[in-house]
Parts: structure tokens; sequence; C-alpha cells
């Protein structure tokens, strides 16, 4: 799901560099505005961003489901208390009102990420930062979204084996221990693999990046992104 999917819909014709001002400012507005009305006013926003994608709302979400669980323990921890009431509302209020201001910016994530190719990511990012800084950003970019798809199966292939083996048996902490310490394996074998594989193709720094260029219908969301930018001074 949180990988590119070629297309022709509204979000694959956009520049990258405006869908990624429009991210940034989103997580910048959901900061400035944290009432409800603000995080209303965000959701529309990432509602928008995943329709233009074509996507569905709660495939995006579903996706999303092991953030949003950790996220929706936010306001229990918050909340409780060691006396007498044992559970506060107030806390637990204020803090899913913090945590939902993660949705929003999930919801645009996604549809960055399955709208733009890889590629086109590294450019916005090293076009954007000039010198060698922004040569390592794109690189770091540009690895994280294809790799990070690719553990994220890891940790899935390890919890079905461990299921396989009769594992759900076992206690939690157990369980927990096992999954962690092989999905991190395959991790860092992975990372070895890719630094070999690096060094066997001659990896570039600088290669040569696709060409990019705003079109007419980029300007509007460029607009979007700079008033949501600017939108905690207003």
């Amino acid at each position: 799901m949180l990988s590119y999917r070629p297309g022709d819909t509204l979000a694959h014709r956009l520049d990258p560099r405006s869908k990624l001002l429009v991210q940034f400012g989103l997580a910048v507005a959901v900061v400035g505005y944290s009432s409800w009305a603000g995080l209303a006013g965000a959701t529309a926003v990432g509602l928008l961003a995943v329709g233009t994608a074509r996507l569905s709302p709660l495939a995006v979400l579903r996706s999303y489901r092991v953030v949003l669980g950790v996220l929706a323990l936010a306001p229990l921890v918050a909340g409780g208390a060691l006396g007498p009431p044992w559970f506060r509302v107030e806390p637990a209020v204020r803090s899913a009102r913090l945590s939902a201001r993660v949705v929003p910016v999930l919801l645009v994530s996604a549809a960055y990420l399955t709208s733009t190719p890889v590629r086109e990511t590294r450019a916005a990012v090293q076009r954007t930062v000039p010198g060698k800084p922004g040569q390592l950003l794109g690189v770091g970019m540009a690895l994280v979204v294809r790799l990070f798809p690719v553990v994220l199966e890891d940790v899935r292939e390890v919890r079905d084996a461990i299921r396989a083996r009769g594992g759900e048996r076992r206690p939690a902490r157990t369980r927990a221990r096992l999954l962690t310490v092989r999905s991190l394996a395959r991790a860092l074998d992975r990372s070895d693999r890719l630094a070999v594989a690096l060094r066997a193709r001659c990896f570039a720094w600088n290669p040569t990046l696709p060409p990019l260029s705003f079109a007419r219908r980029d300007y509007p969301v460029l607009a979007v992104g700079v008033a949501l930018t600017l939108s905690p001074l207003l």
C-alpha cells in the first residue's frame, strides 16, 4: 500500500515539489492549530489528497493500523492514574486531540507515496536543497521509501512464521522478543546486502535525475502549501 503505483490521477500529474510543500505545510498547520476545528480542517485536506490519488481512506487507515494502534494507547496512558479516580478524562481528551494531529499527515503521506516515483522524490529534494546536504537528504529519502515496505513485509513474515510454529501459545513477552530479534536480524541482513549492491553497481551520489517542471495545475497546490505553512502566523 505504501509504495508507488503507476497511474494517471491528478496526484500522479502534479510536480513532487508542490506535493512535498503541501505535506510540510499541513504538518506545520496541525501543530499550530491543534483545536478540534483545526483538526477537522486538516483532516478534510488529507481526505482531499487521498481522493486526488483515488485511494480508499479506509484502506489507507488500515495500512497504518500499527501506527494508529500505538496512537490509540496514548489517551489511555495519559488518563491513567495510580489512585482515585484511576482515570482522568481531561488529560485523556487532550492526549487524544494531540494524537489525532498525526492522522491527516498520514493521509497526505499515503497519497504522495502511491503517486510519486522514488526517483522524482530524490530529484525534488536534491533540486530544492543544493549541494552535498541535498544529495545526502535525497539519497536517504529514496532509500527509506524503497526499504520501508520491504522491512514491513519482513516483520509480517516473521510474525506469520511464529504463528505457524504455534507461537501464539507462548507468553506475549516471548512472542515480542522473538518478533523483535528476528525482524531486527532481517533488517541488518538487508542493510548489509544493500551496501554490497551499492558498491557492486558503482553507486553515484549525483546521477542523472528525471527532469521536473511546474505545470499550470501545480500553482494552486503550491498556493495551498504556502498558505498551510504560514497559517500559524495568520
